[in-house]
């Protein structure tokens, strides 16, 4: 079993934050990005994420006549130009499938309605030029293991891997995963990936939150067979699949830097890596789920070992909010990327604004801007992202609009 050695890195500790805020100044505030003349940023990540999975930005729906889905497309990159953004994650690969033509998957049935089925023309080929013809950074998000999001393989082309190689499979939660335990499922993945990298001019490789399933009460992730044949001399299964996604990570990061060295490798993983009553180094939250011990991701040692250019955490609660607030959150991952190259940018959950069921904040739609305002004393916060698409068209409450008023006077570009 390959091991990653860990390099050593002080711990970022809920303290550590706590007596930067109580000083009033963030450390190395002269690590902030360069202004302009009345101290707004010129370097600074706009972006928003265009998702495929279920259909549910783009395309708005399977089948649509080509001329339809890149009419829907370019419409997204006209608004985002509209709001000053400046980088786009397009989902690209939802579901163990491609939109684009790829020799390791099929096509996306998200395109055509049908896994498998061309849709006559190349939708990434196509996004890449029209998204850089608008000075908009184009980046492809992937999710590594994700095969189906139904329980029925009879749905998945029939030369799809996963029917030609069952034993890579696990079936849980009513959907169907990559064994991430398995070396051979390990290098697949990132030939998958990597296609879009080598064939396409694309700003970077993007990875959402999934690596090993968010937990499902009652169901056991079945990797008893890979942990026999591949555990090696781990005697903690938990160890051993956080060691799977370190090897995917690093593996990913050698061979995108070789592969396209100006292309950036991010993720964006659920906003807690752990409680601090778990971990003295984790934030001061309550949070139910923690990537290192249910996703078996250590977002923290990505960050610290810099394999990633940039770490984009889904912060997507509110200012004060009691498990998980955001304002303990931000600075926690400020100081997780301090004395690192790994840029934070914050995921900020825009579909919340004005949301039947969320809490009373998030029915203001000063609340997104009131977070922008919040990230100006982290210079460590290098831009921001919102979710999703759908909500930066639509902006419902007119958040979106008080954030580009408040806080995009004009455009700026991304940080190298």
């Amino acid at each position: 079993m390959t091991h990653i050695s860990r390099r050593g890195f002080a711990a970022v500790s809920v303290g550590a934050a706590a007596t930067v805020l109580a000083g009033g100044v963030p450390a190395h505030a002269g690590d902030k990005a360069r202004a302009d003349g009345k101290g707004r940023p010129v370097e600074q990540l706009r972006g928003m994420w265009i998702s495929s999975v279920g259909n549910g930005n783009w395309p708005s729906a399977p089948g649509l006549p080509a001329d339809q889905q890149r009419a829907e497309l370019t419409a997204l990159f006209d608004v985002a130009v509209e709001r000053r953004l400046n980088a786009i994650y397009l989902q690209v690969r939802p579901t163990a499938d491609a939109f684009w033509p790829s020799p390791y998957e099929p096509w996306s049935q998200y395109l055509t309605g049908t896994q498998g089925t061309s849709p006559g023309w190349d939708p990434l080929g196509f996004a890449v030029r029209e998204a850089h013809r608008r000075g908009l950074q184009l980046h492809a998000w992937c999710n590594p293991y994700r095969i189906s999001q139904s329980g029925d393989l009879d749905e998945l082309a029939s030369w799809h891997p996963a029917r030609r190689h069952p034993e890579w499979v696990v079936p849980y939660g009513g959907k169907f995963y990559y064994n991430p335990g398995i070396p051979a499922v390990r290098h697949f993945v990132q030939d998958a990936m990597l296609d879009c990298v080598k064939r396409y001019p694309v700003d970077g490789l993007h990875w959402d939150d999934y690596f090993y399933p968010y937990p499902v009460a009652g169901q056991v992730f079945d990797d008893d067979a890979a942990f026999a044949q591949y555990g090696g001399d781990f005697t903690d299964r938990d160890a051993w699949r956080r060691n799977n996604i370190d090897l995917l990570v690093h593996e990913t990061a050698t061979r995108i830097r070789a592969m396209r060295p100006g292309a950036s490798f991010g993720i964006s993983p659920f906003g807690v890596w752990r409680n601090a009553a778990t971990d003295p180094r984790g934030s001061d939250t309550t949070a139910g789920v923690q990537t290192y011990d249910d996703l078996h991701a250590d977002t923290l040692r990505w960050v610290q070992e810099e394999w990633i250019d940039y770490i984009l955490p889904q912060v997507y609660w509110n200012i004060g909010f009691a498990a998980a607030d955001y304002a303990k959150l931000v600075p926690w991952w400020a100081m997780a990327v301090e004395h690192t190259n790994v840029k934070l940018y914050i995921g900020e959950a825009l579909y919340k604004q004005g949301a039947a069921g969320q809490p009373a904040p998030w029915q203001d739609p000063a609340e997104l801007s009131r977070h922008l305002t919040f990230d100006e004393a982290w210079p460590q916060v290098r831009g921001n992202v919102y979710f999703s698409a759908n909500e930066v068209v639509a902006d419902p409450t007119g958040a979106m609009a008080q954030v580009v008023a408040d806080h995009y006077p004009t455009r700026a570009r991304v940080p190298r």
